[in-house]
């Protein structure tokens, strides 16, 4: 039984291919690619991805869809009315599920209705949320009667993260605790356990949270109104540049690269980056007390899995707790696989590299089972 992952991004898409056993018991990597651009054509890039590797007898398409709002909570057949529904989540992530949409359509197109598709939301993994956690101190009639209320983004990442580290350690599915770093261009934290998410930094939107390249993180909301006076403009104004002009490149005035701003000795790409990791730390003190201890800390994404000046900064400061990080095991984990602890930390620390393509061939099994 042959799957494909179709992980698509505002301007790139990542491309796999599995094979499973007809009991469903093991899944094999057999192709993989990935693609940028904004001026893709999907149907052309998937009908080049299966000619290039020879790939026949496909059953099923799995899609990582952004945003599945309330309605989904786990992976789902794609039909007429997921499609609505997607499409009707839009304008809660404008960059991504329209996307999601023509991808879905390119693949009905190249591989016909025989072939099930399915959806796989990033949203879902923090679909039950505790309500603590879910909801914003709002009346009713503006939150939750109105669809406001956390989220949580970033899940197949977080969730293939949890996925390997309970890997490395069988037993723990049940009572572990783990603080996931999801660390990009987009930047999100999550606090599980027993691979069950109890908070998590992004809420409505991805705005909230982190410090990331372009986003602001989290920001008090009085400032949307006051500068969209003060600047006369609109709130989507303000909320375009908390979006795009915000975070690492708006605090440095340069760039949005860790990398750049690592080698650069401005007072203001200093700051950048000192902000960015002040942030995260104080994200591990919150899930710390969260999770009431935890069992280990878990790096992953672009920046979190390739550049060890971050990871130490992060967890600078964290011996009281019981988190130390090996100097030596640090420098050395790039893009790879690793135990970063010392010896003598009681919280184990870890790079692990986030394979979301092996979480949507799963939910493309479990629709198929």
């Amino acid at each position: 039984m042959i799957m494909v992952t179709i992980n698509s991004g505002s301007t790139s898409v990542k491309l796999s291919a599995f094979e499973a056993s007809a009991e469903g018991s093991g899944l094999h990597e057999i192709a993989r690619e990935k693609q940028s651009g904004t001026d893709l054509d999907p149907v052309a890039v998937l009908e080049n991805f299966i000619s290039k590797h020879e790939l026949e007898g496909i059953s099923a398409v799995a899609h990582r869809v952004v945003h599945g709002g309330s309605e989904f909570s786990r992976p789902v057949k794609i039909d007429a009315a997921v499609t609505a529904a997607i499409e009707s989540l839009s304008a809660l992530a404008p960059l991504h599920n329209p996307v999601a949409l023509k991808w879905i359509q390119a693949a009905n197109n190249v591989f016909g209705s025989a072939v099930t598709q399915v959806a796989a939301f990033d949203t879902a993994f923090f679909a039950e949320l505790p309500r603590v956690a879910k909801e914003y101190a709002l009346p009713a009639s503006l939150g939750i009667t109105q669809g406001v209320r956390r989220y949580g983004f970033h899940g197949l990442a977080h969730e293939a993260m949890w996925r390997r580290w309970s890997d490395l350690r069988p037993g723990s599915t049940t009572h572990g605790r783990v603080i996931s770093f999801q660390l990009g261009g987009g930047c999100s934290v999550a606090a599980i356990l027993g691979g069950r998410p109890l908070d998590t930094s992004m809420g409505f939107s991805p705005l909230e949270g982190l410090v990331m390249s372009t986003r602001s993180g989290d920001i008090d909301p009085a400032v949307v109104a006051y500068l969209a006076r003060k600047l006369e403009c609109t709130a989507d104004d303000i909320v375009a540049s908390l979006n795009h002009e915000s975070g690492l490149l708006g605090i440095s005035g340069t760039s949005k690269d860790v990398n750049d701003l690592i080698a650069d000795s401005s007072v203001d790409a200093r700051f950048a980056l000192e902000l960015y990791c002040y942030r995260a730390r104080k994200y591990i003190g919150a899930y710390l007390a969260v999770l009431g201890g935890c069992d280990a800390i878990l790096f992953g994404g672009g920046v979190g899995e390739h550049i060890p000046q971050i990871r130490r900064a992060i967890v600078d400061g964290f011996a009281w707790a019981g988190i130390e990080v090996d100097a030596a095991s640090n420098e050395r984990a790039t893009a790879t696989e690793a135990n970063i602890s010392s010896p003598q930390s009681k919280i184990s620390v870890h790079v692990i590299p986030v394979d979301e393509e092996q979480v949507l061939a799963r939910a493309a099994l479990s629709v198929l089972d």
